[in-house]
């Protein structure tokens, strides 16, 4: 049974739930007259509610990941060709600095959070980039530059992937709250959302202009990723070999790649961006291909949820549950101080 083969089974079973999803939106339009729930999110409400009845075994789990990880990393991709150049000038050096600033207060902000409440240095720093950068991506890049054991990075990942979900579902509802514009919303997903496929489904049902803003803000705090490792890496060296295990210690020649350090569809979106802005992208093109990428997050967000089991909340511990969620909200906080003093 080959890969493909193996995948098929999963791969229905999201594209199932999508169908459903899609349905389900389209009975909203007629009955209400427009979809108060998008089928992004109805996707991941439906995964998680089958998720929680029935756990899909091994039948179904590869397909499942392929739908969650490569679909969705291959619709950001696809999502650099409505992005260009003169979008990021539009953001000005005020915005971007001051997501390079947002990042650095967050991290120094839930590190201190984490260690008050009596987390482990080492799970402290993990949640604090996770939180700060880019969830899971930064958590696995970092837990080898500080030797983090896998107890660490299995109890930061967990909660962040429930917690991840919930804020793509609740963030939405704070445009009306906070009477955002399109744009304000785009900066605010872009500083808040862990992944940046997760900023396509928090910001695809508010609108064009919220999800190409929210990807391109997004896109500079996943590219501070590279200097936080550099930085922990010469300055976590003591702490990685006074008190992590023998053999979860970097040896000392180690050197994280290129893709450690930028994921490889950030890449991709970067180069598919550039030929945009350089005229090489047919506008013609540039529609469906955002179509494509709105169906495959689609498709993505029935597998987060498929993959996502809310019980795992509990087995993460209060004290990380806690960590977490005061993070993520500081984060919130210090995101929307920024909208408001840049005057976006």
């Amino acid at each position: 049974m080959n890969a493909v083969s193996k995948s098929l089974p999963g791969i229905l079973l999201c594209v199932a739930v999508t169908l459903v999803a899609i349905a389900l939106q389209a009975l909203e339009v007629l009955f209400v007259g427009q979809p108060y729930l998008e089928a992004l999110v109805l996707a991941i409400i439906i995964g998680v509610v089958i998720r929680t009845l029935w756990t899909p075994g091994p039948l179904f789990e590869p397909g499942i990941q392929f739908s969650a990880k490569l679909l969705l990393e291959f619709a950001v991709v696809l999502l650099g060709a409505s992005i260009s150049a003169s979008m990021v000038a539009e953001l000005g050096l005020v915005l971007v600095v001051g997501i390079a600033a947002v990042v650095v207060i967050s991290l120094v902000v839930s590190f201190v959070i984490c260690r008050s409440l009596g987390l482990p240095q080492r799970t402290a720093i993990l949640i604090a980039c996770g939180n700060s950068i880019c969830g899971n991506s930064a958590i696995a890049a970092v837990a080898p530059v500080i030797g983090a054991d896998s107890e660490d990075v299995a109890s930061s990942i967990a909660f962040t992937a429930v917690l991840g979900v919930i804020t793509v579902l609740l963030l939405p509802l704070l445009v009306p709250v906070l009477a955002l514009s399109l744009t304000q919303y785009g900066v605010l997903a872009g500083l808040t959302v862990y992944a940046v496929p997760q900023v396509l489904a928090a910001t695809l049902p508010i609108g064009a202009l919220s999800n190409q803003i929210g990807t391109v803000v997004k896109l500079v705090r996943v590219l501070m990723l590279g200097p936080v490792v550099l930085l922990l890496s010469l300055f976590a060296r003591r702490l990685t070999n006074a008190t992590a295990p023998t053999d979860t210690r970097p040896a000392s020649g180690d050197r994280l790649g290129l893709f450690e350090l930028v994921p490889w569809f950030i890449i991709g979106f970067l180069l598919v961006a550039t030929l945009r802005s350089l005229g090489l992208v047919s506008l013609v093109l540039i529609a469906p291909l955002a179509s494509i990428a709105s169906v495959l997050t689609t498709i993505s967000m029935a597998a987060l949820g498929l993959g996502v089991d809310v019980r795992v909340v509990a087995k993460a511990g209060l004290p990380v549950t806690a960590s977490v969620t005061l993070s993520l909200i500081v984060l919130g906080v210090i995101s929307y101080g920024l909208i408001v003093a840049s005057g976006v």
